[in-house]
């Protein structure tokens, strides 16, 4: 099926191909043997009759997670009451006929493993009435589950490109005449800031679309700082500190600093009289990547008064970039900034050797 913007459409059922959700298929049929096990009603469980119970079920359940996995683009294709009811009555044939085979198996060899006086009619059609609930219960969570991260995505991707649009206006002005004057004094530097705003604004527009690296990141914000040094002069001072090795190719969301170090420049140097230094630290914290951005700044009261729009896109500046890092590496990435001393400073914490995790 294709989308009407011609990539190919997403299944909408939930893909048992992958090992975490087949677990969770055999977490579930493993649960239904326990519950049973421990049902005062159930009769007198032996380890003998809860391995084979157990060895059964977690049969039926990956025969079932195997059937659905090859079918899900298939039924994919029909309506989704279609093939949700398609998807169950799969698994509810597939636990009546292992069901009927493990009954005729049992009771020729006397095994005991099926309770007496059950026939195979009740036998097999409760199993598979049991496989069909769990299944049902184990499709309707994966799919709401695949609904909350395909909408945290989509607000991922949505803060992404706000933050892009924020870039063009605020700053392309500045640069275009920061630019103009230039042309005849310095042709050569002229030029080069031509390439480094053009590269910046190639990343703002691909901001939601994929991910970038720790030196394509590094890259924008020294292109940036260069444009900002341009129009500032002397007030503009940057200091990195780079502590190697460093993990440069590292995979993480794109435009995650240069945000940061426009923030540095917007609402600290470019308000203070004499200016000042912006402080850039890299450094690796066990299985961590740190990354510091330190600024002189006036104290918040005077940030505020200066222009409460540009606070606000501060703020949502880092919403935007906190939200994304934690939906790319999980909990573990973290974003703290805070205003001391006359100093504003800004941290990332993002785990090494994770890629975009979600995307």
């Amino acid at each position: 099926m294709q989308a009407a913007n011609g990539e190919r459409e997403e299944p909408w059922l939930p893909d048992l191909c992958r090992l975490p959700r087949l677990a969770v298929m055999l977490g579930m049929a493993e649960l239904v043997v326990l519950i049973l096990a421990l049902s005062p009603d159930g009769g007198l469980w032996d380890i003998e009759r809860f391995v084979t119970a157990s060895g059964f079920a977690l049969w039926l359940a990956l025969t079932a997670s195997v059937l659905l996995c090859v079918s899900r683009r298939r039924l994919s294709l029909l309506p989704p009451s279609l093939g949700s009811s398609l998807a169950l009555l799969g698994g509810a044939l597939i636990a009546a006929l292992g069901a009927s085979m493990m009954y005729v198996i049992d009771t020729s060899l006397g095994y005991g493993l099926v309770p007496k006086g059950v026939s195979v009619w009740r036998f097999a059609w409760g199993a598979a009435a049991v496989t069909m609930l769990v299944v049902g219960v184990v499709l309707r969570y994966l799919y709401v589950n695949d609904g909350w991260k395909a909408q945290v995505r989509a607000s991922a991707r949505a803060e992404a490109d706000a933050l892009a649009a924020r870039i063009k206006p605020h700053f392309l002005f500045n640069s275009m005449n920061t630019i103009a004057g230039l042309v005849r004094s310095d042709p050569v530097v002229a030029e080069r800031a031509v390439l480094d705003l053009s590269d910046l604004f190639r990343a703002a527009l691909g901001a939601g679309d994929s991910d970038s690296s720790l030196a394509e990141e590094v890259e924008l914000a020294e292109q940036y700082l260069a444009i900002e040094q341009l129009r500032l002069g002397e007030r503009l001072q940057i200091a990195w500190r780079r502590a190697e090795p460093l993990p440069w190719s590292q995979p993480m969301p794109r435009l995650v600093l240069q945000p940061l170090v426009e923030n540095a420049v917007l609402h600290g140097i470019s308000r203070l009289p004499g200016g000042g230094m912006i402080e850039i630290d890299l450094e690796n914290d066990r299985d961590d990547l740190l990354l510091r951005v330190r600024n002189p700044a006036p104290p918040p009261r005077e940030r505020d008064s200066g222009g409460p729009e540009g606070h606000v896109g501060a703020r949502h500046a880092q919403r935007s970039i906190g939200q994304r890092l934690r939906y790319a590496y999980g909990p573990r990435a973290k974003m703290t900034a805070g205003w001391e001393q006359d100093y504003y400073h800004c941290e990332l914490r993002i785990p090494v050797g994770l890629g975009a995790l979600n995307r």
